[in-house]
């Protein structure tokens, strides 16, 4: 077999607008810019940069001596994006064999860092941290170290990644500045960068070289005659090529008819009928010149690859080099991330089996559990069975969404039977907005049972404030425990019950509850004063059995808990 160790690929992630293109625009450009030194090889999805040109935009920081793999160049996925690096998959992690977390040093950590943040845990994959936008620190000087720049920028720059440092640390990162850190296999590199000026691009490279040489030694050998080995990354319809795959080749080589076995709900059996690769950068502009066809590809590589019956290809699934025999493994791989279980759980629909696997993980990380994901639009079938759920759970009873579209008669049915669908591109904002859902349900349904169940609650007739004796007797208590409603019957401590509760009032207005603490005056039908009940008497709220069952202990109080407990023993003749 022949071997050769291919480039690491780099999977760029961070929150929209933090600067993940800037900072790869730089890369490329002054990839270019160096074409002398090496050239540029454009794949699709990925921009190749070779060793040469690292050590050329570098000037000298490389050290050779220090370099136990012989690395070809870094493979950087230049469609950045935690939407990208989640389909980066295969079986048991991630394609990408490091990341760069793209964190705007002004803004702090936001929803996608945190959901970019869980990803890299789940993958486990090896990462630096971009604290990109550093020229936008006030007095900011391109080109010139942090330790040189004038003292009230140096202690702005030292407030803002200082205070990031801190955040990641409360993620479960051990973080420093790149310069600070002895060990980079125990402490995660933080590198100030701009991909306007450029500042901490060369140090970000050789931080992604070094992480190389620390975890990645023995990975990145790959037989060249060997079937490769893929997953796609986007599937779309190519202007006079029909539908075709972009996907990233991480094992082998693909050869123009080849057969391949794709992804898809049922498997895709096909032959290559072409490989694209786009031309320099210089002439992406001429739309006649944007591909050039080539006969292989091996890894690691971004190829588009033209093939019949595309169409029903899945996104972040695999893509294999061979017949028929791998139609179950693919099918298999397929369902180990496409599920549907028995138990109660929220729906989970979701673009790419990349970004399903990904949700689905998270979730059940904030414990909520899924009762099925798959990938595509959202039907019918979808809302009826999430509804099937409520019936059972009313906070599980909802389905979410991970960029997909909503078919309209689904958009209706959930309108009309209330199932609410819950859908963000963020997937931290899909949850937080479930909980903030599942929290206001919960709130409703206590207000509902506060209206119509008593609560435990337990109260003290004053002495002397006997204001009539019957029809209905007026009294002033103090409510020991719990929250006193108007409505609720009370019960005796004998068990016996005493009458109900009217109206209460306090300094003359008309009130609907009292708490712990509180003294009210309170109207009480169908007792009389003296013969039922007298001042001094301690009253508790009658709950019937089902009163009791329809109570959440969770909801309840230490107090309430208490008098729930003296409730059940009175009922009993045991107080």
């Amino acid at each position: 077999m022949v071997e050769q160790t291919r480039e690491p690929i780099i999977g760029v992630l961070g929150h929209v607008d933090h600067g993940k293109t800037t900072l790869l625009d730089y890369i490329r450009s002054s990839v270019v810019a160096s074409r002398e030194a090496g050239g540029i090889t454009q794949h699709i999805g990925a921009t190749d940069v070779p060793f040469e040109v690292i050590e050329e935009l570098c000037q000298g920081m490389v050290d050779k001596s220090k370099i136990k793999i012989p690395l070809r160049g870094l493979l950087f996925i230049d469609t950045p994006g935690h939407e990208a690096f989640i389909n980066l998959r295969r079986r048991g992690g991630s394609v990408a064999d490091l990341a760069i977390l793209v964190v705007d040093m002004n803004e702090g950590i936001k929803p996608q860092t945190l959901e970019s943040i869980e990803i890299l845990k789940q993958y486990k994959t090896p990462f630096v941290v971009a604290a990109s936008k550093v020229d936008q620190v006030m007095g900011w000087q391109a080109g010139v170290k942090i330790k040189e720049q004038l003292p009230r920028t140096q202690e702005e720059f030292n407030n803002r990644i200082y205070k990031l440092i801190g955040d990641l640390s409360t993620k479960g990162f051990d973080c420093d500045l790149y310069y600070n850190i002895q060990d980079f296999s125990k402490t995660v590199a933080v590198i100030p960068v701009s991909g306007r000026t450029g500042d901490g691009v060369k140090e970000l490279l050789m931080m992604l070289i070094g992480l190389a040489q620390t975890y990645l030694v023995g990975k990145l050998t790959v037989g060249l005659d060997s079937p490769a080995k893929g997953t796609i990354l986007e599937v779309k319809e190519t202007k006079g090529l029909g539908t075709t795959m972009d996907a990233i080749i991480y094992d082998g080589t693909i050869h123009v008819n080849d057969s391949i076995v794709v992804a898809a709900r049922e498997p895709i059996v096909t032959k290559v009928k072409a490989l694209l690769r786009p031309r320099a950068l210089d002439e992406m502009r001429d739309p006649k010149k944007q591909f050039k066809s080539v006969r292989s590809v091996y890894a690691a590589s971004g190829v588009k690859i033209v093939a019949l019956n595309l169409e029903k290809a899945m996104p972040g699934g695999p893509i294999y080099v061979g017949g028929r025999e791998l139609v179950e493994k693919v099918k298999e791989e397929i369902g180990e991330v496409e599920f549907e279980r028995d138990d109660l759980g929220v729906i989970v629909k979701a673009d790419t089996l990349g970004s399903l696997e990904a949700m689905v993980k998270i979730l059940e990380g904030e414990d909520i559990p899924v009762r099925r994901g798959n990938i595509g639009k959202i039907v019918k079938q979808d809302i009826m069975e999430a509804s099937a759920v409520a019936t059972e759970n009313k906070y599980l009873g909802v389905v979410l969404a991970f960029n997909v579209t909503v078919l309209p008669d689904a958009a209706t049915m959930s309108n009309d039977i209330d199932i609410p669908i819950i859908a963000s591109k963020v997937i931290y904002q899909i949850i937080d907005d479930y909980k903030e859902w599942a929290a206001k349900k919960k709130d409703e349904e206590r207000r509902a049972i506060a209206k119509c169940v008593a609560t435990p609650a337990k109260m003290k007739i004053l002495p002397d404030h006997i204001f009539r004796q019957s029809k209905p007797a007026i009294v002033g208590v103090e409510v020991l425990a719990g929250t006193l409603r108007s409505g609720c019957r009370l019960m005796r401590q004998d068990g016996k019950v005493a009458g109900r509760i009217r109206e209460m009032q306090a300094q003359g207005e008309k009130i609907e509850q009292a708490k712990m603490g509180e003294k009210v005056a309170v109207s009480i039908d169908d007792v009389v004063i003296g013969r039922h009940i007298d001042q001094g008497d301690v009253l508790y709220t009658f709950l019937t059995n089902e009163d009791t069952a329809m109570l959440n202990a969770d909801d309840l109080t230490d107090d309430e808990k208490q008098v729930l407990h003296e409730i059940k023993h009175a009922k009993k003749g045991r107080i």
